[in-house]
């Protein structure tokens, strides 16, 4: 059955982003189906986005529109969790559940409030009947940390392991979440980066993790020399692991090394494109970037963390400061949020055409 309800539009390839931040702005109709045609993606909502909302949408895509679309109802209603417990919790307690949850291959990855703690078993075994590829449910523990950005991790529910293989854009990554930094969020991310790559290119990843931007660029493109740096041991070796299931080995070379020395020691000068996917410290780290880009210059890909108090405005200006002092110029750059991080909290992407 059809029905004419307010939905946004956007480009097929941000439709991605643009479902994510829906979400996250609880205004998807999960009452109707999101509808596609040759290049466009239309996102039913349950009402009109405020301006600020609007704001959000259009740092993400500049071909948004929202108008009056006709949608199909949905046939088939997926259990939620608040469904599931609706008669094991009181109604205060379902108010604070989890809205969503990180699906790392077959592994799902939740936030418990401090309010749900002694009703996190329970809460597992819901997130088990409401996402039927998952066989781990794992709680954070605490926050993402230390120099190789991990997190305490519990098994809440299935099976005690925090390693799988997780599919992303025709590629498999063998991972541990405990690991080695991985975040499934960042897939548009992935491939959109992936897509601005041109053949021949010789591209550093300086905070490669497991390879999710690397892997996916070797596999795209037959002609590319990626080099994949990172400093923790056992993302490094998922990394090579990954190249070689991916059958990359010949474009995507896995280092082991802090960014900087590395770049001083090995890739002073060779790239035609550096991607710095460490938003903690990454304008730490933009002298090293800077180095590695050719005498000519190149794109960086730089992210960063933007919030109520440092605009991405603020973030930019900052980031151009670091770059001349590398004695280089920025010729163009452009901003855009990636994905929220907290309340009030996103991490951004800045991507700089410098020479």
């Amino acid at each position: 059955m059809m029905r004419q309800s307010t939905g946004i539009r956007t480009q097929k390839t941000n439709g991605e982003t643009i479902i994510r931040t829906a979400n996250q702005l609880k205004i998807i109709d999960k009452e109707l189906e999101i509808q596609k045609d040759e290049g466009f993606i239309y996102i039913p909502v349950t009402r009109q986005p405020t301006n600020a909302e609007l704001d959000i949408f259009q740092e993400q895509s500049a071909n948004i529109e929202v108008s009056t679309y006709t949608f199909k109802e949905r046939t088939k209603h997926s259990v939620t969790l608040a469904e599931l417990l609706q008669d094991r919790l009181p109604p205060h307690l379902l108010a604070v559940l989890p809205h969503s949850a990180d699906i790392v291959g077959d592994i799902a990855v939740i936030e418990i409030p401090q309010e749900l703690e002694s009703h996190k078993v329970l809460i597992g075994e819901a997130v088990l009947k409401a996402y039927k590829n998952v066989k781990t449910v794992l709680a954070k523990a605490g926050a993402v940390s230390g120099v190789y950005r991990l997190r305490e991790l519990e098994t809440i529910a299935g099976e005690n392991r925090t390693a799988t293989l997780h599919k992303e854009h025709g590629c498999q990554y063998c991972v541990d979440i405990a690991k080695a930094y991985f975040s499934p969020r960042l897939s548009y991310e992935h491939n959109r980066v992936a897509s601005l790559v041109n053949e021949s290119e010789t591209v550093v990843d300086l905070f490669a993790g497991v390879g999710p931007f690397a892997v996916l660029i070797g596999k795209t493109h037959k002609t590319v020399k990626v080099y994949a740096v990172d400093m923790n041991p056992d993302a490094v070796e998922f990394l090579k692991r990954n190249t070689r299931l991916n059958r990359v080995e010949n474009r995507v070379y896995p280092i082991l090394g802090d960014a900087r020395q590395v770049v001083e020691q090995r890739l002073h000068g060779v790239a035609d494109r550096v991607i710095m996917n460490l938003p903690e410290k990454a304008m730490e780290f933009v002298d090293a970037a800077c180095k590695a880009l050719k005498p000519e210059g190149g794109v960086i890909h730089f992210y960063g963390f933007v919030d109520a108090s440092n605009s991405v405005e603020n973030l930019q200006t900052q980031f151009v400061k670091a770059v001349e002092k590398c004695d280089r110029k920025i010729v163009s750059v452009s901003s855009k949020l990636v994905r929220a991080t907290a309340p009030y909290e996103w991490q951004t992407v800045m991507d700089a055409k410098i020479v």
